[in-house]
């Protein structure tokens, strides 16, 4: 059972985006009804520029998720504005490409600019498909104007490295309270996200989370003692199975969930302006809940289970080493859960629960391939892997999927405030 979900459960919401009636979080829909429709669109240029964004991030990431995540919001928000309104007189699918080629190229050649030649090929190949005339020239302006609206919109919104990694005043040492941690004890990461300028948020702390389990409570207990067996560096009852499961997720949520955003978008039947709007709901939501991740962590500030295991008073082990090395942030809520809770959210509002098989891979884990058929398997397997990495609760894990959930159910419910009416 998900302790925190059954304590605080994400009501059911009906969100519309243009003329479809979308379910999100927390509603169960029929498997006959959910199954993704296989049709493909007419063309392949949201997918052909989704890569172009994959490959240009890939190749020159910013140091900080973030600010990674913040790119595809940008680029992709252009893009879903520029395609939105068609003008009269032309054709309705060249002008749709012709933007949102336009859109996302301006926004990345302005945020990643050593990119600038690979990005201007990629442009030049797909103007080639598109028929000269009217609608060729006013979408690439319609997505050169949107990609300068937006870029000027977000301008100074506190995403860039330097701002996301703001320094952090450790407070004194106590049972509970957050302290760097081995092997490097390293300063606090990320306490600049709770400062930022969310996308739809109205402030970072809208959604903040009641507090953790407390210390002497039979929850944090258990969730202690499940850490300290199955998530340590030595574990002799955490599964072969299990330890592929924490390495398999080990690496940056972003990357992870490039390929399912994929699949979703290859899978789904609507034209380049639909595309546009979920990949931009997508990572809209994602920089939102980071945002709300770091308030969370950063008004509780709870240790990390090394901190508590080594040093606490149930049993201190000053020699108990994670599975995995801690990242440096406080435990409550699990970033990796919280990115997971707003993708499950997004995925299933947008293009259904289920869909069919596809197939995955992780860098922290080469050679190991897992399949899905849900995106909630996604999420459950995140918080089993932060628990058998030793480096989260499962109460912190759990509770981050709510608030992945709830900030993501906003972004849906207020699509209208980033695209306009429609």
């Amino acid at each position: 059972m998900n302790w925190f979900r059954t304590r605080h459960p994400v009501r059911p919401v009906l969100v519309t985006l243009g003329s479809a009636v979308l379910l999100a979080a927390s509603v169960t829909v029929p498997s006959a009804t959910a199954a993704v429709v296989e049709e493909q669109p007419r063309s392949s240029v949201a997918l052909d520029w989704y890569d172009t964004t994959a490959a240009t991030i890939a190749a020159d990431a910013a140091p900080t998720q973030i600010t990674n995540s913040r790119t595809w919001a940008v680029s992709w928000l252009a893009a879903a504005r520029a395609t939105r309104v068609v003008p009269s007189g032309v054709d309705r699918g060249d002008f749709q490409d012709a933007a949102l080629a336009s859109a996302v190229h301006d926004a990345l050649v302005a945020l990643v600019p050593s990119r600038t030649q690979e990005l201007d090929a990629a442009l030049r190949a797909t103007l080639q498909g598109v028929p000269d005339g009217a609608a060729e020239s006013k979408g690439v302006a319609a997505g050169a104007r949107q990609a300068r609206l937006v870029l000027a919109a977000r301008e100074g919104d506190g995403l860039d490295p330097a701002s996301v990694n703001a320094p952090f005043t450790v407070p004194p040492a106590a049972p509970g309270v957050w302290q760097p941690t081995p092997p490097a004890y390293a300063p606090a990461a990320q306490y600049g996200n709770r400062l930022a300028r969310p996308f739809l948020l109205d402030s970072p702390d809208q959604y903040r989370l009641p507090a953790p389990p407390a210390l002497d409570s039979a929850r944090y207990r258990a969730d202690l003692a499940e850490v300290r067996t199955h998530g340590a560096a030595d574990s002799t009852v955490r599964t072969k199975r299990q330890t592929e499961t924490a390495t398999f997720w080990l690496g940056s949520s972003l990357t992870l969930y490039t390929e399912p955003l994929r699949v979703a978008l290859a899978r789904s039947p609507q034209s380049s302006a639909g595309r546009a709007r979920l990949v931009a709901l997508f990572h809209v939501a994602s920089v939102d809940t980071q945002i709300a991740t770091s308030d969370s962590k950063y008004a509780y500030l709870r240790w990390r289970p090394v901190t508590a295991i080594r040093t606490g008073s149930i049993a201190p082990d000053p020699t108990w080493t994670p599975l995995h090395t801690t990242p440096a942030h406080p435990d409550y809520p699990s970033g990796h859960n919280t990115y997971s809770g707003a993708a499950e959210a997004v995925l299933s509002a947008l293009v259904g629960p289920r869909t069919a098989p596809f197939q995955l891979i992780s860098p922290t884990a080469p050679g190991v391939t897992r399949t899905y058929t849900t995106w909630s398997r996604l999420s459950q397997e995140n918080v089993d892997a932060r628990v058998y990495s030793g480096i989260h609760t499962r109460s912190a894990d759990e509770a981050g999927l709510v608030l992945g959930e709830r900030v993501a159910t906003h972004a849906l419910r207020n699509a209208a405030r980033l695209f306009g009416p429609l």
